[in-house]
């Protein structure tokens, strides 16, 4: 009898072994999971990624994103703030501009060996677009967004005032600077609420993106090529800031420094901002409105090519579920739902209908002209780990043209001599 009792209970622990062993194999793979993901986006971005996280949850039930937005301005400081707290999001956006101080830092994940995942079809991305993730052999994120710098116009301010729009000039290769200023000035009267204004070249009057494709246009520099000496002080560069300052204050066919005025009310003929813009445009019902590319110099059609991609961050306290979250939004699944605001890195989803089609987009004829065929020509902004030094000292130089307080000359000449110290380091 004992003996059989103790048979009885060295089974029942090999049962109650077997089981646990069970709940833990299975317990892995079933643990509930939140993983964080950044953006800049708006509200209509939020709402996209809700909407294509829902087939990422059916194929990962255990798995929760809680998708976060920051604002673009405040950004890369606040990433920087959560790095040095060990409290980094598991993945997020990460702009061009972000990419040398976040690779310094070493808060990019290493994803190479997604190369040879053959379900996740790499060789499907424009080559180009990897060239900004890759570093010392390594993969640290993948694009999302390529997209060259567009300009949106009011096609029914142009018919009304009858002038030949953006297109229709960029068709007989006359689409040019000094064009842009005539339809700008031609565009320009009335007063109060119903002053109307041939263009606005600043989303934000902090981002002044658009208008280094002026200087490079017409031969012009930003920096030496080998980032060490800030070559925007030029005579191309002085006739940028003339032209702002001319149709600013002079022909008063800008939107004048600091008003909200955009494109969206109506009273702008033409606004300057990347593809992604197009969110808060599609809806417009009160006017025609169109896309078309920027206008050239005697040196071409130079527009930013701005980039943002998705990386996953060290430290995640998930790594292998932030890399599965990672891949499906780069997947073919994922740039097709993001397609939506964005240009797309891969060749699959850039050719097709699903994105050309878009309800509310423009023409296809439109979207080749200012986008796919503008692809080779743009310019992206050089790498530098203190770029958002730089960039502030180039702020400040926008903000004096804006207040009247400096001429063109005195700006650039400023500009250099805050700039350079910073790149001699």
């Amino acid at each position: 009898m004992k003996k059989y009792f103790i048979v009885l209970l060295g089974m029942a622990l090999m049962i109650l072994g077997a089981c646990d062993k069970g709940s833990e194999s299975s317990g892995a793979g079933n643990e509930k999971v939140e993983l964080t993901f950044t953006t800049w986006g708006g509200d209509q971005h939020i709402e996209m990624y809700e909407e294509l996280l829902k087939e990422f949850y059916d194929e990962n039930p255990n798995i929760k994103v809680d998708v976060e937005s920051i604002p673009h301005g405040d950004y890369q400081q606040k990433l920087s703030v959560l790095a040095a707290g060990n409290e980094l999001p598991d993945v997020g956006w990460v702009a061009e501009r972000m990419v040398p101080q976040f690779v310094k830092n070493d808060i990019l994940t290493d994803i190479t060996d997604i190369v040879e995942d053959k379900d996740f079809e790499f060789d499907d991305f424009i080559p180009s677009t990897l060239d900004l993730w890759k570093h010392d052999g390594k993969l640290l994120g993948l694009p999302f967004s390529t997209p060259p710098m567009i300009l949106y116009y009011n096609k029914t301010m142009f018919e009304e005032a009858g002038l030949e729009t953006p297109n229709e000039l960029a068709k007989k290769d006359e689409w040019t600077w000094e064009q842009f200023e005539k339809s700008s000035k031609a565009l320009s009267g009335g007063k109060g609420s119903e002053r109307t204004y041939g263009a606005r070249l600043f989303n934000e009057w902090t981002n002044f993106a658009t208008m280094p494709s002026h200087t490079l246009s017409y031969g012009g520099k930003l920096f030496s090529d080998d980032m060490t000496k800030f070559e925007w002080n030029s005579t191309e560069g002085i006739e940028t800031l003339k032209m702002l300052d001319r149709m600013m204050f002079k022909d008063k066919s800008h939107v004048p420094p600091g008003e909200n005025i955009n494109f969206e009310s109506g009273n702008v003929g033409m606004f300057t901002f990347m593809y992604s813009y197009i969110a808060n445009v599609r809806d417009i019902t009160d006017f025609d409105w169109d896309i078309a590319p920027l206008p050239k110099g005697p040196k071409g059609r130079v527009p930013l090519l701005g980039q943002a991609g998705i990386a996953a961050f060290e430290g995640s306290d998930h790594p292998e579920e932030a890399k599965k979250l990672l891949l499906f939004l780069e997947s073919k699944t994922g740039i097709q739902a993001q397609s939506s605001f964005f240009v797309p890195p891969r060749k699959s989803v850039l050719e097709s209908d699903e994105f050309i089609n878009i309800p509310n987009n423009p023409s296809r004829e439109s979207i080749e002209l200012a986008l796919i065929d503008e692809m080779d020509n743009g310019f992206t902004y050089p790498l530098h780990e203190d770029w958002t030094k730089i960039e502030s000292e180039i702020i400040n130089g926008f903000d004096k043209l804006f207040s009247q307080i400096e001429k063109p000359e005195g700006i650039l000449k400023e500009m250099e001599e805050k700039i350079d110290p910073i790149l001699e380091k």
